[in-house]
């Protein structure tokens, strides 16, 4: 089984990386953006074959070692592997 997470900073947590980069876009003549966001995807490879223990598995990992819960959120697909 696969399994992507997408983290996101909290709405109100600065986000330094997503104003530079908003920045720097329109310093180069992109126009229109509101807001430029940041964020970070992880992907895993599980060697399980129980998808709720797979959940389960990745549930953990996002609330003790991938994320800072206090300052990002996330959300995770389990997919079956290619």
């Amino acid at each position: 089984m696969t399994a992507e997470i997408r983290v996101t900073l909290r709405d109100g947590v600065l986000d330094p990386q997503g104003t530079t980069l908003n920045r720097s876009l329109e310093n180069i003549g992109y126009k229109g953006l509101k807001d430029v966001r940041m964020g970070k995807l992880i992907q895993l490879t599980l060697d399980l074959n129980d998808r709720a223990q797979a959940q389960k598995l990745v549930e953990e990992l996002c609330q003790k070692v991938l994320t800072n819960p206090v300052i990002e959120q996330y959300q995770f697909t389990i997919g079956e592997s290619k």
